[in-house]
């Protein structure tokens, strides 16, 4: 039987019972049609799906997504893509679940505008991501923003079209909200050319010492932030700031400009292997925990979040 080139059906789930129900279902499959497959959601639901599936276990690659998909803005290109490439060829079936009751209220427009993306990315590929949905512990909000970012949506064992579903691009800016305000607390850094950056290096880093950030994740985060700001000093001659600050769990620092982020994409999608630039925004979304990002026209801030 044909299958169209991509699917991404939404599951709603209200127990265990109905989530292995529709998780197996997909799984087995897409195992028999040959494709590969991937299994990438939380911990909690990962766990039994894997006893589930043990059958076939060897022809699955499972993930955690709570760490693989940490941040919602590194799925696209450092799960979704980056297992499409090493597949090359063949159809992938992959089971994505970004959002759990957990995800707090500043991580999840990332994740909705993931959710958003994924069908501008991935139309016109051999692909199907199936998304489940807890139905029971998810708030009425992120439940219709399911039916708005899936073209199709399975609920009681029955697909159906959703009616809500519109233009993938139009939705994910939908989610383009402005952050919660700087800290008055926070530390700052203006900066303006290239010069700027050894400076901008040598504060976060040692913002980050003093916070207790382990070394290697302040090493990461340093790069991230002088990626951002090479970015500025390139497409924004004014020049911007980057504040540093601590909050519960983590290290947060943000970037400033006067610069507009028109391309909802950004970040998301690796830049062609001939393209010079464009790697700055993937780089901080593939090393950071979360990476949000508000822009319009005469400003972007981009905040970065790392964990302890």
């Amino acid at each position: 039987m044909m299958r169209a080139e991509f699917d991404h059906p939404g599951l709603l789930y209200r127990d265990l019972d109905e989530y292995l129900a529709g998780t197996t279902e997909f799984v087995y499959s897409a195992v028999a049609a040959g494709d590969a497959v991937l299994v990438a959601v939380p911990g909690g639901n990962l766990a039994p799906l894997r006893d589930s599936l043990a059958d076939v276990a060897d022809a699955v690659i499972f993930a955690d997504m709570t760490v693989a998909g940490r941040n919602p803005g590194r799925i696209i290109p450092g799960v979704l893509l980056a297992f499409a490439a090493a597949h090359a060829g063949r159809r992938v079936s992959i089971i994505g679940e970004p959002i759990w009751p957990e995800r707090s209220d500043v991580e999840y427009p990332a994740c909705a505008a993931h959710e958003a993306l994924i069908n501008s990315v991935f139309a016109g590929r051999d692909a199907a991501i199936l998304c489940p949905y807890d139905a029971v512990r998810l708030d009425d909000d992120r439940l219709r923003d399911a039916w708005r970012t899936h073209p199709v949506m399975i609920t009681g064992g029955d697909r159906r079209p959703s009616p809500w579903y519109t233009d993938p691009l139009a939705t994910a800016a939908r989610f383009n909200q402005p952050l919660p305000p700087v800290p008055a607390g926070a530390a700052v850094v203006r900066f303006a050319s290239v010069r700027d950056l050894a400076r901008i290096r040598s504060s976060v880093a040692a913002y980050a010492e003093r916070a207790g950030l382990p070394a290697a994740r302040a090493d990461d985060l340093v790069a991230a932030v002088n990626e951002l700001a090479e970015n500025t000093i390139l497409y924004t001659p004014a020049g911007g700031v980057v504040s540093v600050w601590a909050e519960a769990g983590h290290l947060a620092c943000q970037v400033d400009d006067d610069g507009h982020l028109a391309d909802v994409l950004a970040g998301r999608v690796p830049p062609a292997a001939h393209v010079e630039g464009g790697r700055g925004l993937l780089l901080a979304n593939l090393l950071c925990d979360l990476v949000r990002i508000h822009t319009r026209p005469g400003g972007t801030s981009i905040r970065l979040h790392m964990a302890g």
